[in-house]
């Protein structure tokens, strides 16, 4: 059984360590993220989202999960864009969405969107976006079973590229 709620700041640590598994993860994919180097700044970025109300975690049951600290098995974090340009749409942005491996499948991950959606639409947001990286098809593919699909396209390229030209 878990629980979906708002996280505190007492779960920054904790989140914290989660946030490194999964930016950990994430290279498999070509993220460019230096996951344990990054720590103690997603802490702080956790902390401050806390109390923004900008938090949501699934915490295990009681009897629960050993495996993760305080009974947390996953997090969201969200916010409502905010920008310096006019649009004809408030943008809710969902930043992560994270299950730690052993519980995946059990619709951990879909609650934790769920609520994360429901609170952006609550605090004015007309559309929802999020990322996912090009070559993660599972995220991409849970991301699609929830109504979402491609918006923007980002591309890179490495400098090392031979469409360069050298001087």
């Amino acid at each position: 059984m878990v629980a979906v709620e708002p996280g505190r700041v007492g779960d920054a640590d904790a989140v914290a360590d989660l946030w490194v598994d999964l930016a950990d993860d994430q290279r498999q994919y070509g993220s460019h993220l230096l996951a344990a180097r990054n720590r103690d700044a997603i802490r702080e970025t956790v902390a401050r989202d806390a109390i923004a109300g900008e938090l949501l975690v699934a915490r295990a049951a009681p009897d629960g999960d050993a495996h993760s600290d305080r009974g947390i098995v996953g997090f969201a974090t969200f916010g409502v864009e905010s920008g310096r340009y006019d649009t004809d749409a408030v943008r809710g942005v969902v930043g992560n969405v994270f299950v730690v491996p052993d519980r995946r499948g059990e619709g951990i991950g879909s609650t934790l969107l769920a609520a994360a959606e429901r609170r952006l639409a609550d605090a004015g947001a007309d559309v929802v976006s999020l990322e996912a990286m090009a070559d993660n098809d599972a995220a991409r593919r849970f991301y699609r079973r929830h109504g979402y699909s491609p918006h923007r396209v980002e591309m890179e390229k490495s400098v090392e590229s031979d469409t360069l030209t050298k001087e």
